[in-house]
């Protein structure tokens, strides 16, 4: 295998170098940012993990390769599982190329009929995983779960809150944030933000950048659409000896408020 030398990952693909593509296409390393993920040839990858899809799979996912990067996720997680079943999950878990295993993330949300404790428990690894890509993808793809089970969504997630793991506490704030990111809104957070207090009280505090990141991106989604809600649950945060954590947390919820 002649995998490129370290680099620092482009983040523009016009600078991702020929060789890196290719690598990145074959399977043969992970993407180093978003830049990278977005621009290798997912056609090519899936033909070099499953040489045997047979043609009408591959022509469905050539077909989705064709469209915006979330549907086309998507969509080839449907064709694998429809194809493939939970063999191909099992292989898309634990294949070393990130984009790979964001298949498995979306492999997971098509499943049918899956309860939503379930749903989560299978897709916890994923939203563990070592790479940033794939964490993303895996709120992405359960996200349309949770949103129509809103209240066992809070449930289920609160009790990732307390987890060990800062990427488990990211997820559970990150995967209801009112607005979020290349996702469909939540109205009933728009409308009652403090329908998720479960979940961003425990967070208030916590050590984590990447956690307070979340947290504070979720309270300026909810402050687009309920300013004084947000602002009232900063004072309260802020009241008496605040940790670091939750000064910053605060600062950066309220930065389009002020």
């Amino acid at each position: 295998m002649n995998t490129p030398s370290p680099r620092k990952g482009a983040t523009r693909t016009a600078d991702i170098p020929a060789d890196v593509l290719h690598a990145l296409s074959c399977g043969e390393m992970q993407s180093a940012t978003l830049a990278e993920s977005l621009a290798l040839d997912q056609a090519r990858l899936l033909r070099t993990v499953f040489p045997d899809l047979p043609g009408h799979a591959l022509q469905a996912a050539d077909a989705a390769c064709q469209l915006g990067i979330l549907k086309r996720m998507a969509a080839i997680g449907n064709i694998l599982l429809d194809t493939l079943g939970s063999a191909g999950l099992a292989t898309c878990q634990t294949h070393p190329a990130d984009t790979v295993r964001g298949w498995a993330c979306f492999m997971i949300g098509a499943q049918p009929d899956q309860p939503l404790a379930e749903r989560l428990a299978a897709i916890q690894p994923l939203a563990d995983d070592n790479h940033f890509g794939v964490r993303e993808w895996a709120w992405m793809a359960i996200r349309p779960h949770l949103a129509v089970q809103l209240e066992a969504a809070i449930a289920l997630l609160t009790n990732w809150t307390s987890s060990p793991s800062e990427r488990l506490r990211r997820f559970a704030c990150e995967a209801l944030r009112p607005r979020g990111v290349w996702c469909a809104h939540l109205p009933p957070f728009k409308q009652q933000p403090e329908r998720a207090l479960p979940i961003l009280q425990p967070l208030r505090a916590d050590p984590s950048v990447y956690v307070q990141d979340s947290v504070a991106n979720w309270l300026n989604d909810a402050g687009k659409d309920q300013p004084a809600w947000v602002a009232d649950l900063c004072d309260q945060w802020l009241q008496g000896q605040p940790t670091t954590a939750t000064q910053r947390i605060c600062q950066r919820a309220l930065r389009n408020l002020k």
